[in-house]
């Protein structure tokens, strides 16, 4: 397990904003002192789930690259989560997987009862269409339905990643009282023997 506690200090390391970066964001300075607060960045049983579901809820939801941290920062502001753990996961949706998210939005929308053009998104993606030709697809039909799907998938994947985290967490937490534990008792072991 302390390979993959490495492996997600150095994944947050690498690709997640400062705590600095995010505070002296343009976007979030209107916010003040309130985005500073320690209670946001700090690792805690209930902020990290929290910020894993507002991340990956966002980061799906949103798909503007830049805006979805602003917009997991704001909403850890009002659902108390940890803002580092949010930021993170909003890279979930990049540009290789948001082709993905795409097709299976408009597809869980338009089996929600909208219609919405498949093909034609399809054609798009492959022509290299302008962004006219984008947002005339986008206004029609396709909207709805792809913000719907969106909405869904981003709200399944954050109750995933909510529960995934909040497990992992206390498993984290168990192993490493087990270990304080074990530590202990070889300790008192080695006493005895002295």
């Amino acid at each position: 397990m302390a390979d993959v506690a490495g492996a997600v200090r150095r994944f947050m390391a690498k690709y997640a904003p400062s705590r600095e970066e995010v505070q002296n964001s343009r976007w979030l300075r209107p916010f003040g002192t309130r985005i500073r607060e320690s209670d946001l960045w700090r690792f805690t049983r209930r902020s990290v789930p929290r910020g894993v579901a507002i991340g990956l809820f966002v980061g799906i939801f949103l798909m503007v690259p830049g805006l979805q941290i602003v917009g997991a920062a704001l909403a850890c502001m009002a659902l108390r989560g940890n803002v580092a753990i949010a930021a993170a996961m909003t890279f979930l949706s990049n540009p290789a997987t948001t082709p993905f998210f795409l097709v299976a939005a408009v597809n869980v929308g338009n089996r929600m009862g909208f219609r919405a053009d498949l093909t034609t998104l399809q054609v798009l993606a492959t022509t290299h269409a302008s962004v006219w030709r984008w947002l005339s697809w986008l206004f029609s039909d396709a909207a709805p339905a792809m913000v719907t799907g969106l909405a869904v998938i981003g709200a399944i994947v954050a109750f995933a990643g909510y529960w995934v985290s909040l497990v992992g967490w206390r498993w984290w937490v168990a192993h490493k009282w087990g270990q304080r534990r074990y530590a202990a008792q070889e300790g008192a072991q080695v006493e005895e023997v002295s």
